[in-house]
């Protein structure tokens, strides 16, 4: 399944003084995913909505993470 969230998890040190993050992630834009914009792509029906997204375009859309969610549903 596509999604624009990478996980994994990196070596933990057992003489490392401070507390482990065991899940790190890291986000791609889509844009690396769509190539050349395909003819006809489907817009946000209104300029509001569009503005609050900051694309017109729904594909292109990337909301930020969570940050208190981190990889835990792919454990």
């Amino acid at each position: 399944m596509f999604t624009q969230y990478k996980y994994w998890q990196p070596y933990v040190s057992p003489f490392d003084p401070c507390p482990p993050i065991r899940v790190k992630s890291y986000n791609t834009p889509p844009q690396l995913y769509l190539g050349f914009q395909p003819r006809g792509l489907p817009q946000f029906s209104t300029a509001k909505e569009a503005l609050f997204h900051g694309t017109l375009w729904p594909a292109l859309f990337s909301p930020y993470p969570d940050p208190q969610i981190r990889g835990e549903e792919d454990e």
